[in-house]
């Protein structure tokens, strides 16, 4: 997973030129705030604050803050949801760019599920993001440390924990628990990961107990990473946002349920 940089990013990019290329690969290394979001972004976003936002960043830049990288990601995710992609850095310039050294701007923990990956639905490319994926985004140890790789050793300034709709390690999990049948093999681990958020939804009535489950573990792993004694401190100084976060199948929106960052 290599040591981290503060590159200018898609700046390099454009330019199509080897020298340039060259030239920015041994600059660029200063540390530039990636702005803020655009109006379009802060409109996607369903917690954000109610001040005005930031400017945008120059194009290329890094976000550095939590605001930025969250901008940024709910900015690639509107253009996913309006099919006005732009495929940022996914050629081969960006792939020698990154081949010694990657930072990237934000973490995503998010399911197997074949139909969300996050680099396509935030509109991302190579070196973006780093990612984690698990039945359910349930969380061990070693998941853990995986999401607070980029943070305590490079200065990820975000989390987002992403669940979605029509989970079936949730489905799997909510039936398991509910009749008192183990599944088969390790996946019975999952349920037994997801059992808090089934015991939470268990005690009222919902017109979709899965989804609502959903939900309740989307929002308590984020809470608990949020608060950890690793990435808490990052949190209380402002250098890191963990949000939890709930894609739609159907629509290919992501709506925020906890923890956006202000501007």
């Amino acid at each position: 997973m290599g040591s981290a940089v503060r590159p200018q990013r898609r700046a390099i990019l454009t330019g199509g030129l080897v020298a340039a290329t060259a030239a920015c690969l041994t600059c660029c290394s200063s540390k530039t705030d990636g702005g803020a979001a655009t109006a379009s972004a802060a409109g996607a976003a369903q917690k954000t604050s109610s001040s005005p936002p930031p400017p945008p960043a120059a194009d290329g830049e890094r976000p550095v803050s939590p605001w930025a990288a969250f901008a940024r990601l709910m900015e690639g995710n509107k253009r996913w949801v309006d099919g006005d992609l732009q495929h940022p850095d996914r050629d081969p310039l960006r792939r020698q760019f990154v081949a010694e050294e990657q930072d990237p701007f934000g973490v995503v923990l998010s399911c197997i599920d074949s139909r969300v990956p996050p680099e396509l639905l935030f509109d991302t490319g190579l070196g973006d993001l780093f990612v984690m994926r698990t039945g359910g985004q349930v969380v061990g140890d070693v998941v853990t440390g995986s999401v607070e790789y980029g943070p305590m050793t490079s200065g990820t300034p975000l989390i987002v924990v992403l669940g979605h709709q029509r989970c079936g390690a949730v489905k799997a999990a909510h039936k398991a628990l509910k009749d008192n049948k183990p599944l088969p093999g390790n996946l019975q681990s999952i349920a037994e990961e997801l059992r808090p958020a089934y015991e939470v939804i268990a005690k009222e009535k919902h017109a979709d107990p899965v989804d609502a489950m959903t939900r309740v573990h989307i929002k308590q792993t984020s809470a608990d990473l949020r608060s950890n004694k690793d990435l808490g401190p990052l949190v209380k100084k402002g250098d890191l946002a963990v949000v939890s976060a709930y894609y739609s199948l159907d629509t290919g929106r992501v709506e925020v349920l906890t923890g956006a960052p202000t501007a």
